[in-house]
C-alpha cells in the first residue's frame, strides 16, 4: 500500500505543474478518509484494546501491592518469631529452680530441705 502511495506521488511529481495542485488536493483528501474510515470501523477494536490495556496496568499495580504486603507481613513475622524465642527462653531461665529461690528469698521462703510428704486420710464407712 505504502508502495503504491509513494508510486502515485512520485508521477504526482512528474506531471505538469497545473494539474499537480488538484491532483495532490484530491490525494490528501482521499488519505483523511481513509484514515477517518479507519477509524470510525476499528473503533470497537480500539476501546477494546484499551480495556485490555487497563485491566492490565491495573493488574499488575495489584500484584505489586500485594507483593509488597506479603513481604511486610513476612518481616513481621519474623519479628514476631524472635520476640517468642526471646521471652521463652526468658521464661524458661526464670524458672529455674536456683532463679525462683533468689526471687522468694525477701519473702522469708526457703527452698524444702526435706522432700514432701504424702497425708492420707481414712476413710469411713
Amino acid at each position: 500500500m505504502l508502495q503504491e502511495e509513494e508510486a502515485y506521488i512520485s508521477e504526482l511529481d512528474e506531471t505538469p505543474e497545473e494539474q499537480q495542485p488538484e491532483q495532490h488536493e484530491h490525494k490528501k483528501e482521499w488519505r483523511l478518509r481513509i484514515n477517518y474510515r479507519a477509524i470510525t470501523q476499528n473503533m470497537p477494536f480500539i476501546l477494546f484494546l484499551s480495556v485490555l490495556a487497563l485491566i492490565y496496568i491495573a493488574n499488575s499495580h495489584l500484584a505489586e501491592k500485594k507483593i509488597r504486603r506479603i513481604n511486610k507481613l513476612g518481616r513481621e513475622i519474623k519479628e514476631l518469631k524472635w520476640e517468642y524465642l526471646n521471652v521463652k527462653s526468658e521464661l524458661m531461665f526464670r524458672s529455674k529452680m536456683s532463679e525462683v529461690g533468689k526471687a522468694v528469698d525477701p519473702l522469708g521462703l526457703k527452698p524444702l530441705s526435706s522432700p514432701p510428704q504424702k497425708i492420707e486420710l481414712e476413710k469411713k464407712e
